[in-house]
C-alpha cells in the first residue's frame, strides 16, 4: 500500500443557544480528513484540542473522514456524530452589533484564543491549526492540515481491508467508535461485533473490538479479537502491538517473543517498544544473545531516546555476561534519562558495585 500524506480541511462554526433567558456560547468545530487522492483515510484519525499545554481528545473521524465536536463555556469538549450546521446567528444588525461588545470577555471565546486543533494518526507527523475564536460571529475557518508519513510505518498503522467494508458494516463501526468516545463500552462492543459479523475481514473493527473488551476486563476476548485482526490483515501492525504488550504483562514470554518478533518483521525501523518487549522475552527465555541483539536494535532506532528502559535491560544482559564496565555505562544512561524511576536507587547502588567489579577485573 502506497504511503500517502493525509490532508485535513476544517471548518469551525460558532453557535448560540438560549437557556433560561441567558445566552450560552457554544463553539462547534467540524471538518473532514482526506488522503491526497481525495479519499477518506482507512483508519480513524484522532482529533485533539490543545489549550495552554493541556491536550484533550475531542473527536475521531468516522469512516467517511468526517468529525465534529463542541466546546462549551466551561471548556468541556463533546464529540458529536454529525458535523451538520451550527445554529443560526442573529438575523438583524442590532443583535449582531450587541454581540461584539462581549467578544473579549466571553469565557468561551477568551479560552479558545490559545487553542489548537490537532489531527493525530500513528505513523504520521502531527501538525496543528490555531483555533483562535475572537467572536462568536467569526466563521473560524482553520485551513488545511497535512499529516506527512514518518516512514513506511505509516502504511502499516492503517488497514487495507477498511475500504472494502460494506456501508452497513461501516455504519456499525462508526457507532461503535462514537460509543468508545463516550466510554459506553457495552454499546461499543455490540456495535463493533455487528460490524465484524457483517464484514468478517474488517481488521480495524476487530482491533477496536479487542480494545473495548480489554476495557471491560475481558482479556481472553480481547486477545481473540486482536488475533482475528491479525489474521484478516497480516500487514496491519496495531494488533501485534497489543498482543505483544499483553503477553509481556502476563509474563507469557514465548507469546511475547513471537508477537514482538512478528511486529519487528513488519517494520524493524520505527518501534523501539517492540525491541524492548523482544529483549525482555528473550532474556526470560534464557536466549541471552538474542536478547542483547534486540536491546541494541532498540537503542539504534530509539533516536529520540523515548524508551529509557532499553538501557536498563541491556545493562542487565551485559552484567549477566560479566561485561561490567559496559553494563555500568548503560545503567548510567538509564539513570540520566529516567532519574526519578521507581528503581533508580537500586540501579545507582548496582552501578557502584559494577564500578568496583570493573576495577577488580574479571573473576579468575
Amino acid at each position: 500500500m502506497r504511503v500517502r500524506a493525509l490532508v485535513i480541511s476544517l471548518t469551525a462554526l460558532a453557535g448560540i443557544s438560549r437557556i433560561c433567558g441567558q445566552t450560552e456560547k457554544v463553539v462547534f468545530v467540524s471538518g473532514e480528513v482526506r488522503l491526497e487522492d481525495g479519499t477518506a483515510p482507512p483508519d480513524a484519525v484522532q482529533i485533539n484540542r490543545a489549550c495552554n499545554g493541556r491536550t484533550t481528545i475531542a473527536a475521531r473521524t468516522d469512516t467517511t473522514g468526517h468529525f465534529a465536536f463542541t466546546v462549551d463555556a466551561g471548556g468541556n469538549t463533546t464529540a458529536t456524530a454529525d458535523a451538520g450546521q451550527a445554529p443560526a446567528e442573529a438575523a438583524d444588525l442590532s443583535k449582531a452589533l450587541n454581540k461584539t461588545s462581549t467578544q473579549y470577555t466571553n469565557p468561551i471565546t477568551t479560552a479558545l484564543r490559545d487553542c489548537e486543533v490537532q489531527a493525530v494518526l500513528s505513523g504520521f507527523r502531527t501538525q496543528s491549526v490555531r483555533l483562535s475564536v475572537r467572536d462568536s460571529a467569526d466563521d473560524g475557518r482553520l485551513g488545511t492540515i497535512i499529516l506527512h508519513p514518518l516512514s513506511r510505518s505509516g502504511s502499516l498503522t492503517i488497514s487495507a481491508t477498511t475500504a472494502a467494508a460494506p456501508a452497513a458494516a461501516k455504519k456499525a463501526y462508526n457507532k461503535g467508535m462514537e460509543s468508545i468516545g463516550k466510554e459506553k463500552w457495552d454499546v461499543a462492543e455490540s456495535e463493533l461485533t455487528q460490524a465484524v459479523t457483517i464484514y468478517p475481514k474488517f481488521a480495524i473493527a476487530w482491533y477496536q473490538l479487542g480494545q473495548v473488551r480489554q476495557k471491560r476486563d475481558a482479556q481472553a476476548g480481547a486477545i481473540e479479537a486482536w488475533n482475528e485482526a491479525r489474521k484478516q490483515d497480516p500487514k496491519y501492525v496495531k494488533p501485534y502491538e497489543s498482543l505483544a504488550a499483553v503477553a509481556d504483562r502476563q509474563q507469557d514470554w514465548a507469546a511475547a517473543e513471537q508477537y514482538s518478533r512478528e511486529w519487528l518483521q513488519l517494520d524493524p525501523d520505527d518501534f523501539a517498544a517492540a525491541y524492548l518487549i523482544n529483549a525482555v522475552a528473550n532474556a526470560r527465555l534464557n536466549r541471552i544473545e538474542a536478547a542483547e541483539l534486540a536491546a541494541r536494535g532498540g537503542l539504534r532506532v530509539d533516536k529520540d531516546r523515548k524508551v529509557p528502559r532499553l538501557n536498563y535491560v541491556l545493562g542487565l544482559i551485559l552484567m549477566q555476561k560479566q561485561q561490567y564496565a559496559e553494563s555500568a555505562k548503560y545503567f548510567r544512561a538509564y539513570l540520566e534519562l529516567a532519574p526519578n524511576a521507581h528503581d533508580s536507587a537500586m540501579v545507582r547502588e548496582q552501578v557502584a558495585k559494577l564500578d568496583h567489579q570493573a576495577e577488580a577485573g574479571p573473576p579468575h
